[in-house]
């Protein structure tokens, strides 16, 4: 049996913090306020002592601590090279995720690299209880008390900017931490995130008047014809027949870079611009969103429409199955009312999304007007598992691919789909026996490492249209922000659309 100094682990272990964390992306200054080295320091103190309280062994509380500060470095550091964000404070709650969904995050931090820290820390565990003897366990009450009195020290100053990386540049990955986690913790006044929804709301036309709406967020959405000139014009063919006879189309900045679909959703739902969410802008449905808030769903409910919400993924996915009711939605219709026929990949279709759409707006005997807003999921990532055979390649590419560029095919077969789906829509629509709106757009630009290394990469804007079914006058592309396009929806809907800069209040990409 070996026997480890407390002390000697205390402070060996808080130096080895320091320098996992020059490793980190982006690389925090080591010339910061001493608050902040103070909070660095006190996670790690009552970290350990509340270890040692459980297991009496100080290495091997040491050293599990300081294998979950690298996982989270790893972590960070996988999530900043995809998105172009560092770990922070909401993230924690998708390490379960990762456990009920690790199709959607594993593959990006890597399976032999998630298997090796798996196998790494089995056998630590065991070596750590088999060969060190227990100590006292009262003696975790000297770090546990320093590091409180450390944390309680370093709580008192600054106060965050959110701009997740310039928080971790200047304070430090453990001092950004501590900080997200109790800024979430402050009540919010919801009256003061300046939704275009909150009421009064403007009176309602007659029921028989009023247009059917249909919004589409589609995954990963952006016309990828700008990023290489190798990719076929037709690809994007309904689309661009669609933004030829649009009410509205343009570039939309969108409040998401490769993932968090739900920031975009949810600023589009809302209207409510990030930088009135404070913390809350990273993941507004975890906690602010839930006990519901003005939308657009809300609104058109008020208004005498039934409000459906369509997600072919499992419904507890971002709570969306607590949070859409909360936001006005009559119906959530996720993935169990999808087949496994009806899969385009790994994951339900946008035909079948299309098909499910056809069938609400076409319910014999339907009198409300309906609102319809779906969430696509056939294009999500990780685009790299899937594979593409050179026969399928010049459906979507006039040229070969540069070395680097294979996941772009597998990204194209998708994005044909989505095409697809709009002239399913359109067919649908151009049909149908009353006036219809319908809204597309993209979350966010799709994470492509790869090629956008050999590329380069898009500036993260995706695209928007809206169109009628009764009114196509054409329309010059206009840019906007998400958070003001489905106030845009609205005007077009009820035939009174405000000025570009009034449409776009909340400012132009």
């Amino acid at each position: 049996m070996i026997e480890v100094s407390l002390l000697t682990v205390a402070l060996a272990g808080l130096a080895l913090t320091v320098l996992v964390e020059r490793f980190l992306q982006p690389r925090p200054a080591l010339h910061r306020p001493l608050s902040c080295w103070a909070l660095h320091a006190g996670v790690w103190c009552v970290g350990l002592g509340l270890l040692y309280a459980l297991t009496g062994r100080a290495l091997f509380s040491g050293v599990n601590l300081l294998l979950v500060w690298l996982l989270i470095v790893l972590v960070s550091n996988s999530k900043y090279h995809s998105l172009r964000e560092p770990f922070v404070c909401a993230d924690f709650e998708y390490f379960s995720d990762a456990v009920k969904f690790p199709r959607l995050y594993l593959p990006f931090f890597g399976y032999a690299k998630a298997a090796g820290l798996a196998l790494g820390f089995v056998i630590y565990l065991w070596a750590g209880l088999s060969f060190e003897a227990p100590g006292s366990r009262w003696a975790a009450l000297l770090p546990g008390l320093l590091g409180l009195g450390l944390l309680r020290l370093g709580h008192r100053h600054q106060v965050p900017s959110f701009d997740a990386e310039a928080d971790v540049r200047r304070w430090g990955l453990a001092a950004s931490l501590w900080r997200y986690f109790w800024a979430a913790r402050q009540p919010v006044d919801r009256a003061a995130l300046g939704s275009p929804f909150a009421p009064p709301a403007p009176a309602a036309a007659p029921a028989a008047a009023l247009p059917d709406i249909v919004s589409i967020q589609s995954e990963s959405f952006f016309d990828v014809r700008s990023l290489w000139p190798g990719v076929r014009g037709e690809v994007l063919g309904e689309y661009d027949r669609l933004v030829g006879q649009s009410l509205a189309h343009g570039k939309l900045q969108v409040a998401a870079w490769g993932a968090n679909t739900v920031r975009t959703e949810f600023a589009y739902l809302t209207g409510i611009e990030a930088e009135h969410l404070g913390v809350h802008r990273f993941n507004p449905y975890r906690v602010l969103a839930r006990q519901g808030l003005p939308s657009i769903a809300a609104r058109l409910k008020a208004q005498g429409y039934r409000t459906v919400c369509i997600h072919p993924y499992a419904g507890s996915f971002y709570g969306r199955d607590k949070v859409l009711p909360a936001l006005g939605f009559d119906e959530f219709i996720d993935v169990s009312s999808f087949f496994e026929a009806q899969k385009a990949g790994p994951f339900i279709g946008d035909c079948a999304v299309a098909e499910k759409i056809r069938g609400l707006l076409n319910a014999q005997g339907r009198q409300q007007p309906l609102f319809i807003h779906a969430i696509t999921m056939e294009n999500h990532g990780p685009l790299h598992l899937e594979s593409v055979t050179d026969s399928e390649l010049p459906a979507w590419f006039d040229r070969p691919l540069q070395p680097g560029m294979q996941d772009l095919a597998a990204y194209l077969r998708h994005i044909a789909n989505a095409d697809r789906m709009l002239g399913m829509l359109r067919e649908t629509l151009q049909v149908h026996g009353r006036e219809a709106l319908l809204c597309f757009f993209g979350d966010h630009v799709p994470i492509l490492p790869q090629v956008y290394q050999a590329v380069g990469a898009p500036a993260g804007d995706t695209d928007y249209l809206i169109w009628s079914n009764r009114r196509q006058p054409g329309s010059q592309a206009q840019p906007l922000r998400v958070e003001a396009l489905s106030s845009a929806l609205l005007d077009q809907a009820s035939g009174t659309p405000r000025a570009a800069s009034q449409s776009n209040a909340a400012g132009v990409v």
